[in-house]
């Protein structure tokens, strides 16, 4: 795995803002948290399922309240992972409980705003330091930031020390 570029200067007020001008944003959606948004949801984690099904080289497995599909060829998700509805699509690399934990947050927002999801994370642009998605999710969990807190509970080894 390659190692984690250092952030620009000014991004955590960047990103901030990024936030707050989606949560303005949010405010005059229509759906949100509703049957309409969750249908949304359910159709994402059906075309997740079909591309991960048609795809995945490696074991498919329930995990963190997704379903994840491992071994997919690079050219079928982007950067580490992509997550579609519930279902978390990867190459071969290992999936560590935080990557999983920004994932589930993912998750969490299909579930929000369904049919929109895809939409909006397109307009909050491929910058993940600007997008809010992205930053909801967790920049360090994610991997787009180094770490600058202590390890949380489930990324240790039998040893005790922190994964790399």
């Amino acid at each position: 795995m390659s190692p984690i570029p250092s952030p620009p200067t000014g991004w955590r007020a960047e990103a901030d803002r990024a936030v707050e001008r989606g949560a303005r944003l949010d405010r005059f959606l229509p759906f949100l948290d509703s049957p309409v948004s969750h249908a949304g949801y359910v159709y994402g984690t059906v075309v997740g399922w079909i591309w991960g099904s048609m795809w995945s080289t490696g074991r498919i497995e329930r995990r963190a309240g997704l379903w994840v599909f491992r071994g997919l060829p690079r050219w079928a998700y982007r950067r580490g992972g992509v997550c579609v509805g519930g279902c978390y699509l990867t190459g071969a690399e290992p999936v560590t409980d935080r990557v999983l934990a920004h994932e589930a947050v993912h998750a969490r927002q299909w579930r929000r705003y369904g049919f929109l999801m895809p939409v909006l994370y397109l307009l909050a642009g491929r910058n993940p330091l600007r997008n809010r998605f992205e930053i909801e999710a967790g920049l360090e969990d994610g991997n787009y930031v180094p770490r600058s807190r202590s390890p949380r509970r489930g990324d240790l080894t039998s040893s005790g020390s922190a994964l790399a």
